[in-house]
């Protein structure tokens, strides 16, 4: 199978961003990786190590941050930790699972690779790079790991995927909108306004693009629950509130589905 690569280097002030792209028959995706102030924020993925490499070797790099366990985040951190020796850090527990050998679906190996073992370090509560104290902000609801950063000297906020889409349609089996909901609550609630989005990158107003996706969210569910009271069922709301088929549906085999929206919701 032919899948297409390619990578772009951006700079906004004094974050360096890498992006990574993967598509294959409709479905495109992509990966970003920051380095700030001496920290590396998330590795990218296995299949896209060649195109970060360079990335990685021209940075000024002391140490790693993950935002959450999935492949294409930490994809490149065993070559990172072989290579360069910098110290990872992960939320706490995930970081058993991060010296094991990782185990998801197939076509997520065929777009993201196999990501390697590696040893990695809890997160505290806060940590600190060359010239700034960061808030570590617990985020679950994507990943039960999911960690965002928030810089307290610039105020720039560091997403992960908490937020990717303003609008999101698909997701994965595992996730929480409710969860999601509390997690954008959360960060809501610190002072910043430019936001570092792992798929979406570089948002200027990215309060105000996390405040859009929260009131969609509110929006949403609360269209869930009056069908709910209506009486339709899960296959019924799905074709009503999503009538659009992303290819990732069926190339996931389900494990991505706009249904995972709806039970996640109503099972609350």
């Amino acid at each position: 199978m032919l899948f297409n690569k390619k990578s772009e280097r951006l700079t906004v002030g004094d974050v360096q961003m890498m992006n990574g792209f993967v598509s294959f028959q409709g479905v495109r995706l992509n990966v970003y990786s920051f380095a700030v102030d001496g920290l590396l924020i998330d590795t990218g993925s296995q299949s896209l190590l060649e195109e970060f490499k360079p990335f990685f070797a021209e940075m000024d790099v002391e140490q790693v941050v993950i935002t959450h366990h999935h492949e294409d985040h930490t994809g490149g951190a065993a070559y990172i930790q072989k290579t360069f020796g910098w110290p990872i850090f992960i939320h706490e527990m995930s970081v058993a699972a991060c010296q094991e050998k990782a185990s998801y679906p197939l076509y997520r190996k065929l777009f993201w690779g196999k990501r390697a073992s590696f040893t990695a370090h809890a997160l505290g509560e806060t940590i600190t790079s060359r010239s700034a104290v960061w808030d570590v902000i617990a985020t679950p609801g994507h990943a039960a790991d999911h960690i965002a950063l928030y810089n307290r000297k610039t105020k720039q906020l560091f997403t992960g995927d908490l937020y990717v889409t303003p609008k999101t349609k698909v997701v994965l089996r595992e996730e929480s909108i409710p969860t999601i909901i509390k997690s954008l609550e959360h960060v809501l609630t610190y002072d910043f306004d430019e936001v570092f989005c792992c798929h979406a990158g570089y948002m200027r107003h990215g309060r105000a693009a996390l405040q859009k996706k929260l009131d969609y969210l509110y929006e949403l569910t609360g269209k869930v629950h009056t069908l709910q009271k209506q009486g339709l069922s899960v296959r019924e709301m799905n074709k009503q509130l999503f009538d659009k088929k992303y290819p990732i549906v069926k190339f996931s085999g389900g494990e991505w589905d706009s249904m995972h929206i709806i039970t996640s919701i109503i099972n609350e």
